[in-house]
């Protein structure tokens, strides 16, 4: 397997995973929700320019990532109020076996009451987060995305819609770096024919040299 680490942190990523948002209702009169944002080593498979590519996010990824101050959004809306947040430690980010896992307790507030009530009756059932990559492995044979390193966190969210991050630029950026790694070993693989040529035309030269001899 060729596998090519690519170190880069640059564009803003959002991801949905299937895990459900649900409610826990240990006490009747908090409002306390717990998830799954991201799940660990869960291959997703989409279909970018017609091609399949898979992408996985590995147990490591959130070794050196920046999780200070992270908010718990609704749908990734900056002009929504915010649900939680870790700063006040009304949102908890735990890493376990399984991925990272959420705990929210919101404010009595109108908007969390509604979003608190869709979570409960089923509406609201999924998560989804913000992210900027500091580390990535392709496998150029099997179209395969590993996300080893994860830079900061913007935001966990709760989200209506089952979103997975398809925008042109982004699958354009894994293409195009599959695409690359694949010239590089095309290339590599010409060096090496063109070097064993010249290997083969040596030999020849010095084997005619001894027959003169």
């Amino acid at each position: 397997m060729n596998n090519i680490v690519i170190n880069k942190s640059q564009q803003k990523e959002v991801r949905f995973f299937s895990e459900s948002v649900k409610v826990r209702s240990e006490d009747e009169n908090k409002m306390i929700i717990e998830g799954y944002a991201v799940t660990f080593e869960s291959p997703a498979t989409h279909n970018f320019f017609g091609e399949d590519y898979t992408e996985i996010i590995d147990k490591k990824v959130f070794d050196n990532c920046r999780m200070d101050d992270v908010p718990l959004k609704y749908n990734h809306d900056d002009s929504h109020l915010i649900l939680a947040r870790t700063r006040n430690k009304s949102l908890q980010l735990t890493i376990d076996e399984k991925g990272l896992k959420i705990r929210a307790e919101l404010i009595d507030t109108t908007s969390n009451v509604d979003i608190y009530k869709s979570i409960k009756s089923g509406l609201l059932d999924k998560m989804s987060f913000a992210f900027t990559v500091s580390n990535e492995e392709y496998d150029i044979k099997t179209n395969t995305r590993r996300i080893t390193g994860i830079d900061c966190l913007y935001d966990v969210s709760v989200v209506d819609t089952p979103f997975y991050d398809t925008t042109e630029v982004y699958a354009r950026s894994i293409k195009d770096n599959l695409d690359k790694e694949s010239l590089k070993l095309d290339n590599l693989r010409s060096k090496k024919r063109l070097l064993a040529n010249k290997l083969k035309v040596r030999k020849m030269i010095l084997e005619n040299m001894e027959v003169i001899k």
